[in-house]
């Protein structure tokens, strides 16, 4: 009779090894997973507010619940005032029409000078008034970096400003050129006249200190570039991607 070899119940250290490895592994499979589904409804919902207006924002929804409510009053590009699109793009982003999202030289300009304003364009700025919040943390900076291309491939120029001028801030809980134009002139945004529009465009860099219809000497000079940048800007062809 022949005697069985003794079963040898060791582990092998190789599996006790790989468990950790397996655990990574599990943890960068759903890792990733997350991501692919934070970018789908990031996608889905850019191709949704090509042609429906976006929901209030995170900055807005705080602003209404500290304030009591808010003033916001949407309104189609092509019933403002021309004068008023071409204010706030000479204002915040002349190259607007040039760039898919960010302004490499204004970007290279702000490191150059030691300052942060200037450097986000009006793309960026809709990314983080739609979807995100407000803030300097690098997240959010990283999450408008890579949203912004997404929101500039979805929606046109056009659609791009037309949404900035709706969710912009332009005083304690007035957001949109209509509530602005009717905040500060008492009139809708379609009346607004050039000088009228680039003092709104004026506030919009500070727009809780700043007052468009009692604007300082300063304001009143800065409106004056703007308007003259406004200008400049559909001369040289600038404003061709949101003109109709």
């Amino acid at each position: 009779m022949t005697r069985r070899a003794p079963r040898n119940t060791r582990q092998s250290p190789n599996r006790h090894a790989t468990r950790p490895w397996r655990g990574l592994r599990l943890l960068l499979r759903w890792a990733g997973r997350g991501v692919l589904a934070i970018a789908a409804l990031v996608i889905t919902a850019a191709l949704l507010f090509s042609v429906v207006n976006p929901p209030m924002g995170l900055y807005m929804r705080s602003e209404a619940t500290r304030l009591g409510g808010i003033s916001r009053d949407w309104v189609a590009l092509d019933e403002m005032s021309q004068h008023l699109p071409r204010s706030v793009v000479a204002a915040e982003d002349a190259n607007f029409c040039l760039h898919w999202g960010f302004d490499m030289a204004a970007i290279r300009t702000a490191i150059d000078e030691g300052r942060g304003r200037g450097a986000s364009t009006i793309s960026q700025q809709v990314v983080k008034n739609v979807f995100l919040w407000q803030g300097r943390s690098w997240p959010r900076k990283a999450l408008e970096a890579l949203m912004t291309p997404v929101a500039e491939a979805a929606w046109s120029k056009r659609r791009m400003l037309e949404i900035y001028l709706n969710v912009a801030e332009f005083d304690e809980g007035i957001f949109g050129a209509q509530a602005a134009a009717r905040r500060y002139f008492g009139k809708p945004a379609r009346d607004l006249s050039a000088i009228e529009a680039a003092r709104l465009a004026a506030v919009l860099p500070d727009p809780k200190g700043r007052n468009a219809a009692r604007p300082s000497a300063w304001l009143r000079a800065r409106a004056a570039r703007i308007a003259d940048g406004a200008a400049t800007i559909v001369a040289d062809g600038r404003a061709a991607c949101f003109e109709s």
